[in-house]
């Protein structure tokens, strides 16, 4: 199994607002990936958002940890598209930096 993508996204905005800007994010990703998507399922424990997509026949797992200054995502991808990890960890740290950001 491949090692597992992981990244941590700083903010300023407190705990609260940061897991808030997640919850409300998430009904865009959904959007975003229903084209290509069979599934997205989500849960959030406390300020752990667990998650799992199944997309072109790969499934994607991980869990998203809300801290008071940062974001920290772990994710694991198949090895298809661990070939991809590096342009991936690239796009969801920049749409996740717009999301956190202070506004």
């Amino acid at each position: 199994m491949p090692k597992p993508l992981t990244l941590s996204i700083p903010h300023s905005l407190g705990r609260a607002e940061a897991k808030r800007r997640l919850v409300d994010g998430m009904g865009e990703v959904r959007a975003r990936l229903s084209a290509v998507s069979a599934s997205v399922e989500d849960s959030w424990t406390d300020d752990r958002l667990n998650f799992r997509v199944v997309a072109l026949a790969q499934t994607i797992a991980g869990h998203i940890d809300v801290l008071d200054d940062s974001v920290e995502m772990e994710v694991q991808l198949p090895w298809a598209l661990a070939l991809l990890a590096d342009k991936i960890k690239t796009k969801v740290s920049h749409q996740g930096t717009l999301m956190l950001e202070k506004k």
